[in-house]
């Protein structure tokens, strides 16, 4: 946290031993007090010119030895979720489109053609050679490229507005993830919100539909909601939405339908099932209006109505409590679809400029992640059908109030419109106060002074997002770059054409150093900074002296706790006079630092230093709670690496069952021969493949424990008394591809207590239809659980 709000100016961490502290000092005094400078609109003054934390971490936080490790490890974590964040989209692309291939699949219904195109889906990337490995020529002028894209955002955002929806993918994948991909980097965060502000100012602009703005599926759309897939935006609803719909998920027969239609056929349902037959006065299928009259009907909606619109308060209040965890970037786009639409339409009323806040921060935010939690990872599993409902209607009701509602197409829902009434001005206060937070541009200009002063911007890049850039780059050449002596039109032009998309197994990730061509480096940086930003000597005087002093009272706090108001010259000395020579030489330095500050009119001995203590006195305050807000961080980022990468199982997983089944397909209608780096689920290969492929034979039995099974979620319930179930064991066996029989058995007994026959295709259509639970009389298998289990037993083992 610290260290890399330091860090992403561009400067070293600090050395231990006192030689090198004050150099290090001023050139980071330097820096902080430039960007803070920026932040103050250069007022003059001493008094006015206050270099304190509220910008930025104090120096003397830096060389804090208590929370090395911390901020060390909490950089680590950051880069890796950085990292894993992007794995996770590409997987995600993968299985999203497999989904409705599969889909089609289970049904007959796909060209064996387009199940060559599937298997490509399953390739691991950049595994293989490639011969298509740009020299270093052409390496360094990607590179020169690569620097004018990400540090002018502007290019990006033309691209963004000008593809196509199919093109918009992959083009996502590099900026946000590759371009732009180090989530909790300042400089490239800023970036990425400078393309932001381009793409939706261009789309204000030529927008006619101001309703439908930001509500439509366009790549602009499309590419806000991938920004909040983001580690930033993942931990904040883990940590806001998680417990909630966690507690209610709990709940499975709780069923708060409130669609009349829906409740009377769920009540015509119930009196068949427990009379076996209706009563003449009710009819099977009415209409809505019938329905909605039904006095049985609105007695089974009124006490649901009234507990669904509690839940939904609950929900509300839980998202408006947590203002000042949401993501930065996040506010920021607000803030600017706020001004936008102030500026497009003037005479909007407070009520329509909240709509469109809305529309982003709970329809391309919250509202998917409620609706479907197992793939915001906010649960282990997809929730049952009443809770998922519910979860809809509370998204309804939500969504309801941040637009204006419109009930012509869902009327059951105007009945929760005293929700939305009562609500009104708490969610407008909410949406505004969300777009109160501070701009970055100063900010911004600094790290780029710094940015061309490092020689270690590095992108880890994959060829075909190198090669699929510059395609869509040189397709829009004209566009981006008009005039000859455009710098992107030289490069591009001296980069020569564009490479074809390499395999999966070629696409291997590379390592591409950026660098500006046309900037010269700043040589002297601290001279430099000094006379952009009207910083004198007596500044960084004035912040060493500061930052010493801090260090000082940390070593000795009995000075601080001995003090209502801290006594400078008494801190001085006793340091001065301590056994360690550390402190002596800090405490000697300090006082002839006091006298240089007095000499030149900055601070006064007659009111006891007042402006200086009191700056002190505020970085002690922050760095009290520092070592405990580090610790809490490095904790949530621990949760948010670890729930990503349980996302990254799951989604291997879920790629392992769509392989498994595809080869199979494959295998019984002749399109593939069975070799021993293609087989599914239940096929056996036997040495080489030959010319007639022998007919599978059985796999199995394999034997696992009613334990086992238990401990690893496969059984969700069982009936099986707790004193029996140390003696039951199932065995399953494959005898065909993608069948497998299940056999439950009793310790002793020669004869299987239960059969039963499983299909993959069944089980895969189960999941389709986020059927969690498989039925087997004693026990209930988690679909998912036992996909993956066949996957590890009968598919990975033949690897």
């Amino acid at each position: 946290m610290v260290d890399g709000m330091v860090q992403s100016y561009g400067y070293p961490r600090a050395t231990a031993g006192p030689a090198g502290t004050t150099s290090q000092i001023v050139s980071r005094a330097v820096a902080a007090a430039a960007a803070n400078n920026h932040h103050s609109g250069r007022k003059s003054g001493r008094t006015s010119k206050r270099y304190s934390v509220s910008a930025f971490y104090s120096m003397a936080a830096e060389q804090d030895n208590e929370v090395e490790d911390e901020l060390a490890q909490g950089k680590d974590l950051k880069s890796k979720i950085s990292a894993q964040s992007k794995k996770n989209f590409v997987l995600e692309r993968d299985v999203r489109y497999l989904d409705s291939r599969i889909a089609l699949l289970i049904q007959n219904r796909i060209a064996l053609s387009e199940q060559n195109e599937m298997v490509a889906h399953f390739e691991e990337h950049g595994e293989g050679d490639s011969d298509s490995y740009p020299d270093d020529r052409k390496m360094q002028l990607i590179g020169n490229l690569f620097f004018i894209l990400q540090s002018e955002p502007r290019h990006i955002a033309t691209l963004c507005r000008l593809v196509s929806l199919a093109e918009i993918d992959s083009l996502l994948q590099t900026v946000m993830f590759t371009l732009y991909g180090n989530q909790y980097e300042s400089r490239e965060e800023h970036l990425l919100l400078t393309m932001f502000q381009n793409v939706l100012a261009a789309q204000f602009e030529t927008s006619t539909e101001f309703g439908s703005l930001l509500r439509a599926n366009t790549p602009v759309s499309r590419m806000m909601t991938t920004y909040t897939r983001r580690g930033p935006g993942q931990a904040y609803l883990k940590s806001v939405l998680s417990e909630k719909i966690n507690s209610l998920v709990e709940h499975k027969d709780l069923n708060l339908e409130i669609n009349p239609l829906k409740v009377y056929e769920q009540m015509v349902a119930q009196v068949e099932h427990d009379s076996g037959h209706l009563p003449p006065d009710m009819p099977r299928s009415v209409t809505p209006e019938i329905a909605a009259a039904n006095p049985n009907v609105q007695a089974i909606i009124q006490p649901r109505l009234k507990m669904l619109m509690e839940i939904a308060e609950s929900f509300l209040t839980t998202i408006i409590a947590s203002t000042d965890n949401v993501p930065y970037g996040i506010r920021w786009i607000c803030k600017q679809i706020r001004s936008l639409t102030k500026r497009k339409s003037p005479n909007a009323s407070e009520f329509s400029v909240c709509s469109m806040i809305g529309g982003f921060f709970f329809l391309r935010f919250i509202n998917p992640a409620i609706v479907t939690p197992r793939a915001y990872m906010l649960m282990d599993n997809v929730p049952n059908k009443h809770p998922r409902r519910t979860l809809t209607l509370i998204a309804k009701m939500l969504q309801n109030l941040a637009n204006r509602p419109s009930y012509a197409k869902e009327s059951y829902m105007l009945p929760t419109n005293p929700f939305v009434e009562n609500n009104k001005q708490r969610i407008n206060k909410f949406l505004n106060e969300l777009c109160e937070v501070s701009d970055f541009y100063e900010s911004l200009e600094m790290d780029q002074y710094m940015a061309l002063s490092k020689k270690d911007i590095v992108l880890n890049i994959t060829l075909n997002e190198i090669y699929s850039t510059q395609s869509l780059v040189t397709q829009h050449l004209d566009t981006l770059a008009p005039k000859e002596k455009d710098h992107i039109r030289v490069l591009v032009n001296e980069i020569g054409p564009t490479v074809s998309q390499v395999s999966r197994k070629e696409n291997k990730t590379i390592e591409l150093p950026l660098f500006s061509r046309w900037e010269v480096p700043i040589q002297d940086l601290t001279t430099a900074l000094m006379s952009e930003n009207n910083i004198t000597q007596n500044d960084i005087l004035y912040m060493e002296t500061k930052a010493i002093y801090v260090q000082l009272i940390r070593s000795l706090p009995h000075l601080a706790a001995s003090h209502q108001t801290l006594d400078l010259d008494y801190i001085a000395e006793t340091a001065a006079t301590t056994k360690d020579p550390q402190l002596v030489r800090k405490g000697i330095k300090v006082k002839d630092m006091l006298r240089e500050l007095e000499d030149a009119g900055i601070i006064d001995h007659r009111d006891r230093y007042k402006l200086l203590v009191e700056e002190i006195t505020q970085e002690l305050t922050h760095l009290g709670n520092l070592k405990e807000k580090v610790v809490q961080e490095l904790q949530s980022l621990e949760g948010v690496y670890k729930t990503i990468i349980d996302h990254n199982t799951y989604l291997r997983s879920q790629l392992e069952s769509y392989k498994a089944y595809l080869q199979n397909v494959r295998i019984q209608s002749g399109g593939e021969k069975a070799t021993k780096n293609s087989v599914g689920i239940g096929v056996q290969v036997d040495g080489a493949p030959k010319k007639t492929r022998k007919a599978p034979s059985q796999q199995g039995p394999v034997k696992f424990t009613h334990g086992q099974l238990e401990k690893d979620g496969v059984i969700s319930e069982s009936t099986v008394p707790e004193s029996r179930r140390a003696n039951i064991f199932f065995s399953i066996t494959a005898p065909l591809p993608g069948t497998f029989i299940i056999a439950m058995h009793y310790k002793g007994r020669e004869k299987a207590i239960l059969e039963m026959d499983l299909k993959l295709d069944d089980l895969l259509e189960k999941q389709q239809d986020n059927v969690e639970l498989l039925d087997l009389e004693y026990v209930r298998l988690n679909v998912s659980k036992i996909l993956n289990l066949l996957n590890k037993t009968f598919v990975t083992r033949q690897k």
